[in-house]
Order: structure tokens, then sequence, then C-alpha cells
């Protein structure tokens, strides 16, 4: 009944996620905690609760499962965070889709948002809806230009240690190596 909870969690989490994003559109007043936000509910809230289901499914003690959660509430963050840099840095072969299409859907992510404060110019861009035929290509040079990919990185990185740090209560085995390993995982696709 415990893991029922905790899918279900995840179901409404990932649905008020999509409302935000929409609700979010090209909105250039969206703040970093507010796309953590977000990308809680669209993401991590599964690895979380799926990581916390686990733990529960094995027995272990509500504190092993509570860190067990923060554990893939982190990875979520870090995953989804390298995955919006990636929108910045791999090819579209890579990507799947076109480059900054997240952006000019007007889903504004960390290395937006932290280049939105070195860049005044990229808010007129997002503001005007990437109207103009050169707007677009001026936006990803501003992103590109700024510090919002470090920044989004160092975030990222932040966060991928920190999952490692929730599972240091569990004795050592190989699935713990795994569970760091795949910390290690979501940063190294980056490079």
């Amino acid at each position: 009944l415990e893991v029922v909870k905790l899918l279900s969690e995840v179901i409404k989490d990932m649905a008020e996620g999509e409302i935000q994003q929409g609700l979010s559109r090209f909105d250039t007043t969206t703040t970093i905690e507010g796309y953590l936000a977000k990308t809680y509910n669209k993401t991590a809230s599964l690895m979380a609760n799926s990581a916390k289901a686990a733990g529960c499914l094995s027995g272990v003690s509500d504190q092993v499962a509570d860190n067990l959660y923060h554990y893939g509430r982190n990875l979520g963050l870090a995953f989804q965070i390298v995955d919006d840099i990636l929108d910045f840095t791999a090819s579209t072969d890579v990507l799947g889709k076109p480059a900054g299409s997240d952006l000019v859907s007007g889903n504004l992510t960390a290395p937006v948002l932290f280049a939105l404060e070195e860049k005044p110019y990229l808010e007129v861009l997002i503001e005007r809806e990437f109207a103009q035929p050169e707007d677009k290509e001026q936006a990803l040079a501003l992103v590109r230009d700024s510090k919002g990919i470090k920044r989004s990185r160092e975030m990222a990185a932040k966060y991928a240690k920190a999952a490692v740090k929730n599972i240091s209560v569990l004795k050592p085995s190989e699935s713990k190596q795994a569970l760091i390993d795949l910390s290690d995982y979501v940063l190294s696709r980056l490079y």
C-alpha cells in the first residue's frame, strides 16, 4: 500500500509539473527556485519516490527509506539539469531534437535563468517569443556566451554529490556502488 501511495504521488507531481511548465512559458520572472520545483515535479519525484518504494519493498528502516528518497530526488534534479544543459551543448543528432528547442517553446531552464542575470537582451527575445527570424540564434548565442551553462553544471554536480551523500547510510555493496556509479554517469553525460 505504501508503494501505491508513493507512485500515486508521482502521478500527481507529474501533472502538477506539466501545469507549472505550461503556466510559466516565456515568463522571464521565473526563479531558480520555481524551476527546481517544476523540475522536481516533472522528473525528480519519479526517481525519489521510486527509490523510496524500492526501500519499502526491501524492508529498510524509515530513516533509510527517507535517505533513498533524497538520493532519488537529488539524482533526478541533477539528471534534469544536465538534460537542460545538453539542450544548448549537444548536437541535434544526440538530442533527437533541435538545439534550444526547450527555450524556443518557452521552457526557461537553469542555463537560461542564469544567463538572464547577465544578458538583459535575452529577456527581450524571450518576451517577444522569438518572433524575429534571428531571435532563436541570438538567444542561443547569449546563453552560450554567459556563465549560465557553467553555473548549471556546478548546480548539477552539487545535486549529484548530495545524492551520493544521501546513501552513505547504506553498507558497502554492489548495489550501493551501482547507485554511486549512476550518480557519476548522470554528470558524465556532459562530457
